[in-house]
């Protein structure tokens, strides 16, 4: 069994990546933590063994992930790695077996490549599906049980918001002692402010951060029974040996959920992967893409009978560029020039 595993140190705060530049009129990025701009690409990369392209199907593709899985192809071939392809698919009201298909469509219309994970919807069901995982998933939770690290909660995310200006939760049923097997209840994660945690970037240096207020006591299990986000991301990166995690910058703070969460149960080999979190690609308005606006997806461009070249020249010249851009490799080296 893993054992418990929580390094309290001086606390050492690091704010989430928050700050903003741009490129081209009505178009942001939001970059990664501390620095100015974001870490650049053509950096030397160590030599990884796997990393991951994990969407969610709650909605068509959009154009960001399109950019996602383009710079995690670019820096998976330069380093090495295979592409696992997951679907995080425990959110079973919101997954859609159209969105699911959406999926393998995108990525073959795409041209984007993948080593391992599922080559098609069938696939995905009969071996691939988070379902299958459940046991692992639950281990985990009986562990936080047996450790006394979870709670009960029957707070709503609307009665949180109304506690809460930043949405962060208040701490409302800490000391309530409500039975974990009750009903209609999610389990929270009892976190303490003061342990250190430190991500390990692409340039091979250590990020130190505190869990931000806004994770504080994150849900493992949701109140209809299942693990939550946290829990079964971080599990399946450990699964699956993942060494090189891509991902937004707005998923910084789910990084630090993660690594806080990989100390209590002592799953130290998550706290050696390497994390790049890039900029998000922004709509006008500084609004971020969401898989409900129907323009930006994949699947409404070509419903529109837009090609390939079509989309990723489209990302290109939301990054403020008129260079042509027909493929995911010239798109990954145009962010690269972009953001050095």
């Amino acid at each position: 069994m893993m054992t418990l595993v929580l390094n309290k140190i001086n606390r050492m705060q690091v704010k989430a990546p928050s700050q903003s530049f741009h490129f081209g009129e009505g178009r942001t990025y939001i970059h990664d933590n501390k620095s100015a701009t974001p870490p650049p690409m053509n950096i030397p990369a160590p030599i990884f063994k796997r990393t991951r392209i994990a969407p969610t199907p709650s909605g068509y593709l959009h154009l960001g992930n399109i950019l996602s899985f383009a710079l995690t192809g670019a820096l998976a071939r330069k380093a090495g790695a295979k592409i696992l392809l997951r679907i995080d698919d425990l959110d079973r009201d919101r997954a859609n077996k159209l969105y699911i298909q959406d999926i393998f469509d995108t990525l073959n219309f795409l041209e984007l490549s993948w080593d391992e994970g599922p080559r098609n919807f069938e696939e995905y069901e009969d071996e691939w599906s988070q379902r299958h995982r459940l046991l692992l998933y639950e281990a985990a939770l009986r562990q936080l049980k047996e450790q006394n690290a979870v709670f009960a909660c029957t707070c709503s995310r609307a009665q949180i918001r109304q506690m809460s200006a930043d949405d962060s939760y208040p701490g409302t049923c800490r000391r309530k002692n409500i039975p974990l097997d009750a009903e209609n209840v999610s389990w929270r994660l009892e976190t303490d402010e003061d342990v250190f945690l430190a991500i390990k970037a692409l340039s091979g240096t250590n990020t130190p951060a505190t869990l931000p207020g806004t994770m504080r006591d994150f849900v493992v299990r949701k109140k209809d029974g299942y693990p939550a986000y946290q829990l079964t991301s971080l599990l399946d990166d450990i699964n699956y040996e993942v060494d090189l995690v891509v991902r937004g910058a707005d998923l910084w703070p789910s990084t630090l959920a993660q690594q806080y969460l990989a100390g209590k149960i002592g799953a130290g080999r998550f706290q050696d992967i390497t994390f790049y979190h890039h900029p998000l690609l922004m709509a006008s308005g500084e609004r971020k893409l969401s898989k409900s606006a129907g323009d930006t997806s994949v699947h409404y461009l070509r419903g529109q009978g837009k090609k390939p070249a079509d989309v990723y020249l489209a990302i290109g010249q939301m990054l403020g560029s008129n260079e042509p851009v027909r493929n995911w490799q010239e798109l990954a080296a145009l962010f690269d020039r972009l953001t050095r």
